[in-house]
């Protein structure tokens, strides 16, 4: 595909108001919009309810693209078919079927997991795994450590074999280490579930695991489940609680989220309020967290009716007095008076297969019916 094809595509997608639909990543492209590769024919453009960070693009005879805003394309070719003679350097070419994957972006493990493709994983970028597929699969030894994501063991993965590197969008911090790994011949993507808004888009970058592995009819099955978790949520009233979403820093700072993220938008799914109405809203910067004094955040938080603790980032709460420890001003927090203190598991940001799920619970504490929550538990 020539670089001025890319280019006229989108620009008419622009003067159409259908955005970078066709060209740039979007999701919304008509046939006819697609990218051009030449030797095969556009079919259809895989439909997306919640996602905005990807598009997929289905040619005939079981080719497509995968195209990531602002990031990578990655053609999924077919067992045994051939690879287009002409094609753009820079689109990344997947051979089905796919093995020998370095994972080093720990939230897509969930989605590997819940369409039985763990087995093409053979190296990972952290020890640290709270679901239960994965860390069985440490423990076998079916995959092995492979190097944090910014020092990745490159001798390792190279005389593996390794087929393909999966990146969080921490790698942009550290450029160089995409840059060796395609150097050496290694073809390495970062993945960008990390700045969907809504928390289904997160769960919705399933469709692209599916489509790497052949699994897109498990993924779509996934996707559905957990969005119709959602929608039985969507004509219920606003419970008027408000919820405070945080943990503290080992330097006594309160962690919290922009009211724009990805968390307060579960909390407001589930019939909450954000405690926050515009924090960080004019930051411009990628971070989806602010950090903040206790005492400001005592002063905006403290009449909050529900808080639920992160130890998803930090250390596992046990009980209401580990709570207390963090700071002495938390005792003073409405919540804790009302014994509305509620944390998180330490596999809740892990499982991105079970956002309509984990919204489901946080409905649940705001309306008074929790029992046997498997994400999110009361501190006493």
């Amino acid at each position: 595909m020539k670089h001025w094809k890319r280019t006229l595509c989108a620009a008419l997608a622009a003067l159409m108001l259908l955005g970078a639909a066709g060209c740039g990543g979007g999701n919304k492209a008509p046939a006819g919009e697609a990218p051009v590769i030449e030797g095969l024919t556009y079919e259809s453009t895989e439909p997306l309810e919640y996602a905005d960070q990807f598009a997929i693009y289905h040619y005939r005879d079981g080719y497509s693209l995968i195209d990531m805003v602002n990031s990578d394309r990655m053609l999924v070719v077919p067992e045994g078919a051939a690879v287009p003679e002409k094609l753009d350097p820079d689109v990344v070419v997947v051979q089905q079927p796919l093995d020998r994957i370095y994972l080093a972006a720990t939230s897509a493990m969930a989605l590997f997991e819940a369409i039985d493709g763990v087995g093409a994983i053979d190296y990972v970028g952290t020890r640290e795994w709270y679901t239960a597929g994965a860390a069985q699969a440490l423990e076998r030894g079916d995959f092995v450590y492979a190097g944090k994501y910014n020092a990745p063991d490159y001798e390792m993965l190279l005389g593996g074999g390794c087929r393909l590197a999966v990146e969080s969008t921490m790698i942009l911090h550290n450029p160089e280490v995409k840059e060796k790994l395609i150097e050496l011949g290694i073809p390495a993507i970062v993945e960008r579930s990390s700045y969907e808004n809504h928390p289904l888009g997160r769960t919705e970058w399933i469709k692209v695991y599916g489509e790497l592995l052949g699994k897109e009819a498990e993924a779509q099955a996934i996707f559905t489940e957990q969005a119709e978790k959602v929608r039985g949520l969507e004509s219920l009233a606003p419970t008027g609680k408000t919820v405070a979403f945080f943990y503290v820093s080992s330097g006594g700072s309160a962690v919290t989220y922009k009211t724009d993220g990805y968390v307060p938008a579960m909390i407001r799914i589930a019939g909450g309020e954000y405690i926050f109405s515009d924090l960080g809203l004019d930051d411009d910067s990628k971070l989806s967290t602010v950090s903040m004094s206790m005492e400001e955040f005592y002063a905006a938080a403290k009449e909050a009716d529900v808080i639920i603790y992160n130890c998803s980032i930090t250390s596992q709460l046990h009980d209401l007095q580990e709570f207390l420890d963090r700071s002495p001003v938390l005792e003073d927090f409405k919540a804790v008076r009302e014994g509305n203190v509620w944390c998180t598991t330490e596999s809740m940001f892990q499982q991105t297969d079970k956002m309509g799920t984990i919204i489901q619970e946080i409905n649940a504490i705001l309306t008074g019916s929790a029992e046997d929550l498997e994400y999110i538990f009361r501190l006493q």
